[in-house]
């Protein structure tokens, strides 16, 4: 049970009992390394990108602090479905927390091999996250969340083999976030987090070349969170199932600001390496103003801020 009345919500099949979820790629997997009380004010962990087959990541340098965010390039390293559904899967478990399993995948096969192994421990998992960021090795690497038959066609593929709830989280590079958003829907999908890293790059003056051996690198932190609410403000009005507001937070007031644009629940992950209580702070921020303008439930907040004129701000 929740310690902040009223924020007790369900997300796409996901009965959470905080609406702030810890985004995939940011949290330990081993409970050793979880800070004291790190857990409080925690709705759900999202785990780490997980592939098929194990993966090293990418070479060279793979963080680059900017003025107002973080560029990585970390490349989906992990141990693989195996190694997650022994290991990682409980271990998250353990946490009282439903796991969000965020998954990446190439092929198509891929990703009906990645659900195979999932589906042996549907209990332990409260939904399967398919991040769409990742290459489409059949359409020459291009992004499964940037071509949008691409994206009909996986999320039609998750929902035919997955047995649970199905998230998907969104490019912010897909060329229209209310056009993808409604594919996921209509695909099949029962909520869709907004968004991922931005594409961005750093150069090394005194090397005079990218800093990054891949050269682009995903974008994170404050410097991102007006776009990210905008490409929220534009999903929540093209869809009928929630959006979880992700990109950017790094206070209370961010999130909030999220919750008025429509979102049902709030992602965070850089926002954690300046404050690990973060969670907690939304938490605190979210009860009192719901208290100071009698909102009993976290439900009668999403989307107040939409209300002002009876606009959406969509564009055209």
């Amino acid at each position: 049970m929740s310690d902040f009345g009223g924020l007790q919500i369900d997300v796409g099949g996901v009965v959470l009992d905080s609406p702030v979820i810890i985004a995939s790629g940011v949290w330990p997997m081993d409970p050793s390394m979880w800070p004291e009380a790190s857990l409080k004010g925690i709705g759900a962990i999202c785990s780490k990108g997980t592939t098929l087959e194990p993966r090293e990541g990418n070479r060279g340098k793979r963080i680059c602090e900017t003025h107002c965010g973080l560029l990585n390039s970390i490349g989906l390293q992990n141990g693989g479905s195996v190694s997650f559904v022994q290991n990682d899967l409980p271990a998250l478990a353990s946490s009282g927390k439903p796991v969000i399993a965020n998954i990446a995948f190439e092929t198509l096969e891929e990703l009906r091999q990645i659900i195979e192994r999932l589906n042996s421990e549907r209990d332990l998992i409260g939904a399967l996250e398919m991040n769409v960021s990742c290459p489409n090795v059949s359409m020459g690497g291009m992004s499964w969340g940037v071509d949008m038959d691409s994206l009909e066609r996986a999320v039609t593929e998750a929902r035919c083999k997955w047995r649970g709830p199905l998230w998907v989280k969104l490019s912010p590079q897909a060329p229209s976030i209310a056009v993808a958003a409604r594919i996921c829907e209509a695909s099949g999908a029962q909520a869709i987090v907004v968004g991922n890293t931005w594409l961005g790059m750093a150069i090394d003056n005194d090397r005079e070349e990218p800093f990054f051996e891949r050269i682009f690198a995903g974008l994170s932190g404050p410097a991102i969170f007006p776009l990210s609410l905008r490409l929220i403000w534009e999903a929540v009005a093209s869809v009928n199932i929630p959006v979880v507001g992700c990109g950017g937070i790094c206070g209370p007031d961010e999130a909030l600001s999220m919750f008025l644009a429509g979102a049902s629940a709030v992602a965070v992950g850089t926002g954690l390496f300046l404050d690990s209580s973060l969670p907690v702070s939304i938490c605190f921020k979210l009860s009192r103003h719901m208290e100071n303008r009698a909102i009993a439930n976290i439900k009668d907040l999403v989307g107040r801020g939409r209300h002002f004129r009876g606009e959406t701000g969509v564009a055209g």
